[in-house]
């Protein structure tokens, strides 16, 4: 019995092998999935470019270049945990909460959707312009000025007064930070590319500036046309009806961005 037990990894070696490349593979999937369009991934591109420099150097005898990037892999722990420590702190809170949290986070992340989608298309109607700064991965909390501290759950009707032009408050911009409206009458950095377009008015100058230096997204409402934008990434897509706002937003606002 003990002799036939003895033989199974050997003559099932190669299954032991297959279950093996499996099992990692299924995490690095896992992990590239959960790090997929984060500030972690543009981080771990980088330190794949780092890597390569690396095996480069040591090929071509670059002695300095090898003698840095040793310095550096020595603390790569630390280093890691410093980039990556908002995606570990949100797996934490992931694998910890129960089927029951995490619909109920869904279940926020869809209403606070609806409001945004109901406040821009009203004030669309009405050509009332908006400024609407939504909070991902990267704070943007360096990037604005002035503005006035809210704590506030995210309503159209709140979103609406706000921008009305007698409020005192409409020209800047409000932020929505983990699903909650944080602050109000903000200033955003303007784009300085030059090749914006010189019809775009200071509202959509402003949201592709701050778009261009964090992950953020920007609603934009026009006063002049009406029309509702959604600025990512430094891009706009202008001039969006309401169903397809409502599955942009859905699809570019994951359950991530409340916790």
């Amino acid at each position: 019995m003990v002799t036939w037990m003895a033989e199974i990894p050997h003559n099932y070696g190669w299954l032991t092998d297959i279950l093996d490349i499996g099992i990692v593979a299924v995490i690095i999937y896992r992990l590239l999935l959960f790090l997929k369009g984060t500030e972690a991934a543009r981080m771990l591109s980088a330190l794949a470019l780092v890597l390569t420099a690396y095996f480069i150097s040591l090929f071509a005898g670059f002695r300095t270049v090898t003698w840095l990037v040793d310095n550096l892999f020595a603390s790569l722990i630390v280093v890691l945990v410093i980039l990556f420590q908002g995606d570990i702190r949100r797996a934490l809170a992931s694998a910890g909460r129960n089927r029951t949290g995490r619909e109920k986070v869904r279940h926020e992340a869809h209403a606070v959707i609806e409001e945004l989608v109901t406040a821009a298309e009203g004030l669309a109607a009405k050509k009332i312009g908006a400024l609407i700064v939504i909070e991902r991965d990267m704070d943007v909390e360096p990037f604005l000025t002035v503005g006035t501290d809210i704590d506030a759950k995210v309503t159209s009707e709140l979103l609406t007064s706000i921008f009305l032009p007698y409020s005192p408050i409409h020209d800047g911009a409000v932020i929505i930070q983990k699903g909650k409206l944080t602050r109000a009458g903000c200033l955003l950095p303007l784009t300085q590319n030059p090749d914006v377009s010189k019809a775009l008015g200071t509202r959509h100058r402003a949201a592709i500036g701050l778009t261009e230096t964090t992950d953020a997204l920007v609603l934009v409402v026009s006063e002049e046309t009406g029309g509702i934008s959604v600025v990512v990434g430094g891009k706009i897509t202008r001039d969006l009806p309401q169903h397809v706002l409502r599955k942009v937003l859905h699809r570019l606002l994951d359950v991530r961005w409340l916790q």
